[in-house]
C-alpha cells in the first residue's frame, strides 16, 4: 500500500523538485499539492494523505496554522512535516507545539526525504533527541518562560510523571525500561497513557509540555 503525501509549498519550483523525488521512490505517491496553509488544510480533508510536507513560511495561511488546523481535525491521522530553510528557525519550535511530528531543511539529501516521509507514516518523531532538546533548552532559555500549567499534567502518576522525563531526557522505550527495571512493553503502555492524558499526538509534543510546563528545566 502506497504512502499518500501532499505537498505544501508556495514555490511551485519547491513542489515540483519535491514531486519529482518522491514519486522516483516504490511506495509513495504525491495524490496532492497546495500553495499556502488554506489549500493544504483543505487537500489534507479531501485526500487523507498520510503524509503532509508543510512549508513553515507561507502566504496567507503559514505552515504553522496549518499544522494546527490539520492536527486538531479529529477525522484525520496525516502526520505533517514541516519544510525549513534554516534548522535554527524560531517558528520551529511553535510548529512541534500546533502538532508537527518533525521538520525537515529543504537542503537535505533526497535519500533522507524520503526515509523521513517512510519514519513519519510509522508514528515516529523525525528529530533526534538530541536535537530536540537543543531546540527546546535554547527556546526555553532564550524566550525566559514561566513554567505554565499544562491540562492533563496533574493527571500523570508519579511513575508517568518520571516516564515523561526521560522521554523528555531523550530516552528510547528501551532505555527507560533499562532505567526503571520494567518490561519495554510496560514503558510502552506508559507513554500511550502520558500522551492521552496530555492531549498530545506523539513524544515530540509530549516533550515540549514538558519543558513548558517546567517539569524539565534547561540543562536539566
Amino acid at each position: 500500500m502506497s504512502v499518500r503525501v501532499v505537498l505544501a509549498d508556495d514555490e511551485a519550483l519547491v513542489r515540483a523538485g519535491l514531486r519529482m523525488i518522491l514519486e522516483a521512490e516504490d511506495g509513495i505517491e504525491v495524490v496532492g499539492e497546495a500553495a499556502d496553509g488554506a489549500e493544504a488544510v483543505s487537500a489534507c480533508r479531501e485526500l487523507r494523505p498520510d503524509v503532509a510536507l508543510v512549508d513553515i513560511r507561507m502566504p496567507r495561511v503559514d505552515g504553522i496554522q496549518a499544522a494546527r488546523r490539520i492536527s486538531a481535525d479529529p477525522d484525520l491521522t496525516t502526520a505533517v512535516v514541516m519544510l525549513t530553510t534554516f534548522d535554527a528557525d524560531a517558528h520551529v519550535v511553535e510548529a512541534l507545539r500546533a502538532g508537527a511530528t518533525g521538520f525537515l531543511l529543504k537542503s537535505m539529501p533526497r535519500e533522507q526525504l524520503v526515509a523521513a516521509v517512510r519514519t513519519a507514516v510509522g508514528g515516529e518523531a523525525l528529530l533526534a533527541p538530541s536535537l530536540l532538546r537543543r531546540l527546546l533548552d535554547d527556546h526555553v532559555r532564550r524566550a525566559d518562560l514561566a513554567p505554565a500549567p499544562a491540562p492533563g499534567l496533574e493527571q500523570l502518576t508519579r511513575r508517568e510523571e518520571e516516564v515523561l522525563r526521560l522521554v523528555a531526557r531523550g530516552l528510547s522505550n528501551a532505555e527507560i525500561a533499562g532505567r526503571l527495571v520494567l518490561g519495554e512493553g510496560t514503558v510502552k503502555t506508559h507513554v500511550a497513557r502520558v500522551l492521552a492524558k496530555l492531549g498530545v499526538r506523539d513524544r515530540v509534543q509530549a516533550v515540549v509540555v514538558a519543558y513548558e510546563s517546567g517539569l524539565v528545566r534547561p540543562g536539566g
